[in-house]
């Protein structure tokens, strides 16, 4: 048996993309189970702990199954078991000074912020500009700005407490929405959104958002839209046919059977879900870019 990680929309769900962090920048796997944010158009509709009925009393997003069948529905609570068993994983840093760091900033992300958290909801699939942050929100923002300075100063950087940590890992979906708002920042804070917009698993992520899911409308805002303010990505599209150049799909190794277009080049996928997913970004994808550049 492996750990489940059950998650919410990728595009929408910044509780979500904290916990895949810590699997994904940390060298570990789950299987992954998704719930439907969209509730208010079905016929049915279900919250979120209505969908979790089976794993009662979880009724929030991200819940982890461990192998032994252990349940952890809360996010720091994740973060804090993996640590302990994965102890090599580097989920918090090595040095006790820097990892204190480390707790406390993961320990003030995950109870503040909430001026922050209502006024500009995580939407990956927009950017806006206009938007004038009230009070409490430029309060938030400038509250942030400090503890990311003060380790960063501590440290180094690139990363808050040096290498990277769960501390980055609940800071990323911070990072996307102050990109997302353009919240204006000091110079070494916007650094440090911009590594997390470059993390390739951050842009893996926001590309699978980007094509998964339904465009929901109560996270948006009525503001100018300008485009993602991360890394440009190549730009490719989908393809009803080939030859492709490779035969194999980058993931799986299976042969190919749907089609994408770059750089008027065919590269070629096992199905829809390989392709879809790395036609938004694919300079986001190791392995297709090891084909890429084959």
């Amino acid at each position: 048996m492996t750990y489940q990680l059950i998650l919410g929309d990728r595009a929408y769900s910044s509780w979500s993309l904290r916990g895949w962090l810590l699997f994904e920048n940390f060298g570990l796997s789950a299987t992954q189970r998704f719930v439907d944010f969209n509730g208010a158009g079905k016929s049915k509709p279900q919250t979120v702990g209505e969908q979790l009925a089976d794993l009662a009393p979880a009724r929030t997003v991200p819940t982890l199954v461990t192998p032994d069948g252990a349940l952890i529905w809360d996010s720091l609570a994740i973060a804090e078991e993996l640590a302990t068993r994965h102890p090599d994983a580097g989920h918090w840093p090595a040095d006790p000074k820097a990892r204190a760091t480390a707790r406390s900033l993961a320990a003030e992300m995950h109870c503040g912020y909430a001026a922050l958290r209502n006024d500009c909801p995580m939407n990956l699939r927009a950017s806006y500009t206009g938007y004038l942050p009230a009070d409490a929100v430029r309060a938030d923002v400038d509250r942030i700005d400090t503890v990311w300075q003060y380790a960063l100063d501590l440290s180094g950087g690139p990363w808050l407490c040096g290498d990277y940590s769960a501390a980055d890992a609940f800071f990323a979906p911070v990072a996307g929405r102050i990109a997302g708002y353009g919240l204006a920042m000091s110079e070494s804070a916007l650094a440090y959104v911009e590594r997390h917009l470059a993390d390739p698993a951050f842009r893996r992520w926001r590309a699978m958002g980007l094509v998964r899911g339904a465009d929901l409308p109560w996270y948006g805002r009525d503001f100018a839209r300008r485009p993602w303010p991360g890394p440009a990505p190549l730009s490719a599209k989908a393809v009803d046919t080939g030859p492709s150049e490779n035969t194999a799909c980058p993931y799986s190794g299976d042969p190919v059977s749907h089609f994408m277009e770059l750089d008027d080049r065919i590269f070629g996928f096992c199905n829809a879900f390989c392709r879809d997913n790395t036609v938004p970004d694919p300079g986001a994808w190791p392995k297709f870019m090891t084909v890429y550049h084959s």
